[in-house]
């Protein structure tokens, strides 16, 4: 049988790596180990009750026909609402587009902006989706290296990295999967220097609300209207509300590029299904029980974070800064390698044979040297991961 003729855009990216790093918790879980996965970038929480119960409404009411592509009328018009009330920014309905979650209202965005030829800055650490939504348009994915002012881009390092080629950056803060936060001040320099040369701006905000003090909460919303015509929001129920697996997102954008998405999305998904944009559309609506929920989630991944981040620096070779924000643990490994460990997907492979503990490795995020852990699981985990690490690495209990 002759291979697959797979097509060019296709063959040129790579499977996502967060999803094999789960595959592998997967297929140890079958074998019948005690598995302790930190790879999954998803709450470990419920949906909170009432939205489901919003969702069950909604199909009672049969709100269970096609919506319009760009998403229903209440949709759109609720999260300009929300907008207005949470941070005073003005956001018309037809800024407004629906997705099947942050994931494609990224891909959107990309699609319809960037041509062969073009390049695109990412900063990295990077999520791993990043490039390869950039190489499947055909662009050039350009990096720009943060680790000198730890991982916090700066305007001063997208000026120096902008060409005459360079069409669009994306950025993602709270980061994933650093947890570093751009503050608000440096955000808007960012911005500035972009639109002053002619270069859009895909801002990735899944993880808007998950700041932890005194870093700040800031979407590139509030900015003035000759900024926003360059910049294309990202937003997600996923993270936020804890509805992974209830794809639903939305893009805020200048209407003309919002129309161009509802075009792309009118021939790929069509819409997110309608009964879910009706319970995050009520969600929206009744925003203080919202952010009550989104407030008692962030006060537990503080809980964790406080107590993960100074017993990871306790272990042998491990260094970590302590995050602002999003639910990681980037943990620097470099100290590790050496004869035993080349790389730190060596490290990585060894926590999962030796310790059933999995972390997905810094390299698929543009970081070679690092892991990257997430605490969106339970304390118990927690411990117990900790302590088989502990008992790896620290060279009192760590077998010779």
């Amino acid at each position: 049988m002759t291979s697959f003729p797979v097509s060019e855009n296709v063959s040129k990216m790579k499977t996502s790596s967060t999803f094999k790093a789960m595959q592998a918790a997967a297929n140890l879980r079958e074998q019948g180990f005690d598995v302790i996965d930190l790879t999954v970038g998803e709450p470990d929480f419920p949906t909170p009750d009432f939205i489901k119960e919003l969702a069950i409404e909604g199909l009672h009411k049969n709100i269970t026909k096609y919506t319009p592509s760009a998403g229903m009328k209440p949709f759109t018009e609720a999260v300009g609402h929300f907008y207005a009330a949470q941070f005073g920014a003005e956001v018309a309905p037809s800024e407004v587009v629906a997705a099947c979650g942050g994931k494609q209202a990224l891909f959107n965005a990309a699609c319809t902006l960037l041509n062969p030829g073009d390049e695109c800055l990412i900063p990295k650490p990077y999520w791993v989706s990043f490039p390869e939504m950039v190489t499947f348009t055909g662009a050039t994915p350009v990096f720009i290296e943060t680790e000198e002012t730890d991982f916090i881009l700066s305007a001063e390092q997208v000026a120096a990295a902008i060409t005459d080629r360079t069409k669009l950056i994306i950025i993602n803060s709270p980061s994933n999967p650093s947890g570093c936060v751009i503050p608000a001040a440096e955000m808007r320099k960012i911005i500035e220097v972009c639109a002053a040369r002619g270069v859009y701006v895909l801002t990735d905000e899944c993880y808007l609300f998950f700041v932890y003090p005194p870093a700040e909460v800031f979407t590139a919303a509030v900015l003035p209207k000759e900024l926003r015509d360059y910049v294309c929001i990202a937003g997600s129920f996923s993270k936020t509300y804890a509805m992974t697996g209830w794809r639903i997102g939305y893009t805020i954008a200048r209407p003309e590029w919002s129309k161009e998405m509802t075009k792309l999305q009118s021939h790929s998904a069509t819409h997110p299904t309608s009964f879910v944009q009706y319970a995050c559309a009520r969600a929206m609506e009744r925003r203080e029980e919202s952010m009550n929920a989104v407030g008692a989630m962030l006060a537990e991944y503080r809980r964790r974070r406080d107590w993960l981040i100074p017993e990871l620096n306790k272990i042998e070779g491990f260094k970590c800064a302590m995050p602002e924000g999003a639910f990681y643990a980037f943990l620097d490994v470099r100290g590790l390698l050496g004869d035993r460990f080349k790389v730190s997907a060596d490290v990585a492979e060894y926590l999962l044979t030796e310790a059933q503990t999995v972390a997905t490795d810094g390299a698929a995020f543009g970081a070679e040297g690092f892991l990257r852990l997430s605490y969106a699981t339970s304390m118990e985990n927690l411990h117990t991961a900790i302590a088989r690490m502990k008992k790896l690495f620290n060279s009192q209990t760590a077998a010779v």
